[in-house]
């Protein structure tokens, strides 16, 4: 074991003089409480290690004890239900909810076992070797990634910690090797896949804006960039409640401890919608609050996706919500303050870049070592300062991203929720995504959707125009088109996350939805071509109930009923139904 002494403390960096050779990312314990800390630069005669945890009391002369070994954590089928630090080290709620400095990660609960290999047979790396159950469900038990070789022993099924040794393999050089239910993997260190696979399914979100006019596909990734008060905490947490993901892993870094303090209370009471049981059972929590050493952010973000992808290769699909990046990026700043880094753009290291790329290329659709098919999908909330869109983090970040929703001031302001504006957020990811729209009750999903964004730019074209001179001095055309896209902003993108009807959309009922609306958009410019003026067409009792249909409308039946109900309101204006696109966005 390699050792050093500490010469200099600043903050979470200390400078040590080393007595062995180290490692560049070794993870390291340094002082008498064992301080958790990573060697991040290598000098003659001396090292650099970055602390994630308080260094306050450290002094010159104190122990660096190296591992020999990167910095990595536990991964264990016992981390879903679980709230962690940013070194996926427990938190317990309680009279000490606080991680004592230098604690290891310590076992979870014990875990039911059930052995699926005998003895004789052989184990490959990465495969199952039993079953464990947890949180309401049966998840395979993993064999490490670098673990291969004939099984000699196995458990008989019972509950064990998770680093009870369960099965003994010998590996093809002869020795023999303890496996249990946890294993270590380095957090910077994506874990291995047999390949890649092409992303062409969505995540469903329920949120309409998103999966009908932004949709990012399972095992992509998206930004969610948005000043002060835009609702990203908010709409994070509806995505976490809301999204079809099979595990959610939420990585509260550097935001403020009431809001993670309010998401742990209300995760426990809420139903998930796929099984019926507490939500919090196929999540994981990792919450490294503002007051938490600024250091641990950085590892926060790569403890979450590496936990991620523990569960991807389980042949699960996982959802990743980071917020913010922002502040994990500011965390790289101060460190790389104290370094002494040479600053670059707005004062963050000129490695910012290559390590947002690092975090958003680990966002994958794969056929992992055991055969079967995971996604890691990646979803950063980004707090760029005063709203600025042309701020580092916010430009380094689109590069990487397939979608970026951008989250609108004058909408947050005017409580249209989710103020994600539907016009500068983008996503690259409609034209792979349409055919599986397309196979689940949307066959004209791209057209409608080309069409109706057309129809929101060309409402912002008018809009100042219609503050300037007055809406009613507007030719009847012109007109029509505000109409139809305050329809289109009222009935289609904004959703109340509170509503019991309306708080998740899955995507029968948004297909329902934008049918009634194409339909009505069909007719309303059939009727302008027959003299109808746009007055007469919001005057109309079908326009009134679409606006309000994502509270008042519930069933498909519903949905047919009122679609007969628009035309029989535009028959009655003398503008026969029947001769529009039917919802095909031909116009």
């Amino acid at each position: 074991m390699s050792t050093a002494r500490v010469t200099w403390v600043g903050g979470p960096v200390v400078r040590a003089r080393p007595e062995a050779p180290f490692a560049m990312r070794e993870a390291v314990r340094v002082g008498d409480l064992g301080l958790l800390g990573e060697v991040v630069r290598l000098e003659a005669g001396e090292i650099v290690v970055q602390v994630y945890e308080e260094t306050t009391g450290l002094a010159p002369g104190a122990t660096v004890e190296g591992s020999g070994a990167p910095l990595a954590v536990r991964l264990s089928p016992g981390l879903l239900g679980g709230t962690f630090d940013g070194l996926l080290r427990p938190l317990h709620l309680g009279d000490d909810p606080f991680v004592r400095p230098g604690a290891p990660a310590g076992a979870t609960p014990p875990l039911a076992f059930t052995p699926t290999v005998r003895p004789g047979e052989r184990l490959v790396a990465g495969h199952p070797f039993g079953e464990v159950a947890v949180g309401g469900r049966t998840v395979p038990a993993l064999a490490p990634p670098r673990v291969a070789g004939e099984v000699v022993r196995v458990a008989a099924a019972r509950a064990y910690q998770d680093d009870a040794t369960v099965c003994t393999v010998r590996a093809d050089a002869g020795d023999e090797v303890e496996v249990s239910l946890a294993h270590p993997w380095p957090v910077r260190e994506p874990r291995p896949v047999a390949a890649r696979l092409v992303a062409d399914a969505p995540l469903i979100t329920g949120q309409r804006i998103i999966d009908t006019f932004l949709p990012v596909a399972r095992g992509a990734s998206a930004a969610i960039p948005g000043g002060f008060g835009t609702g990203k905490t908010v709409m994070l947490e509806s995505l976490a409640k809301g999204c079809d993901a099979d595990v959610i892993v939420y990585v509260g870094c550097g935001e403020r401890g009431n809001e993670l303090a309010g998401l742990l209370a209300e995760l426990p009471e809420l139903e998930d919608p796929q099984s019926g049981r507490p939500l919090m059972e196929r999540s994981v929590i990792i919450a490294n609050t503002s007051n938490m050493p600024v250091a641990a952010r950085e590892a926060s973000i790569y403890t979450g996706v590496t936990v991620a992808e523990y569960f991807r290769d389980m042949g699960l699909s996982v959802a990743v919500m980071a917020d913010s990046t922002s502040r994990w990026a500011e965390a790289l700043r101060e460190v790389s303050g104290r370094l002494g880094e040479l600053p670059g753009e707005a004062g963050y290291p000129a490695y910012l870049s290559s390590r947002l790329a690092d975090f958003y290329e680990r966002a994958a659709r794969v056929r992992t070592l055991a055969g079967t098919e995971g996604s890691v999908t990646l979803l950063g909330a980004v707090s760029p300062p005063s709203g600025d869109m042309e701020e580092p983090v916010v430009v380094h970040t689109r590069r990487y991203v397939r979608a970026v929703w951008v989250l609108d001031t004058e909408r947050a302001h005017a409580r249209f929720y989710p103020a994600i504006h539907p016009l500068t957020s983008y996503s690259e990811e409609a034209e792979r995504l349409a055919p599986w729209w397309q196979a689940h009750g949307q066959p004209h999903w791209e057209q409608v959707r080309t069409r109706m964004l057309t129809l929101l730019e060309e409402e912002r074209r008018l809009a100042r125009m219609a503050r300037i001179l007055g809406a009613e001095a507007l030719p009847p055309a012109q007109r029509l088109i505000l109409v139809e896209a305050r329809l289109v902003n009222e009935a289609l993108l904004r959703q109340s996350a509170f509503s019991p009807v309306d708080g998740r959309c899955p995507p029968a009922r948004q297909a329902a939805m934008v049918r009634v609306v194409a339909r009505f958009l069909d007719l309303a410019e059939e009727a302008l071509e027959c003299g109808v003026e746009p007055e007469t067409i919001t005057a109309l009792e079908s326009y009134r109930r679409l606006l309000r249909m994502g509270e008042e409308v519930v069933g498909e039946a519903a949905f047919a009923t009122l679609e007969e109900a628009v035309e029989q309101d535009f028959t009655r204006l003398g503008c026969p139904a029947g001769h529009g696109g039917g919802g095909e966005g031909g116009r």
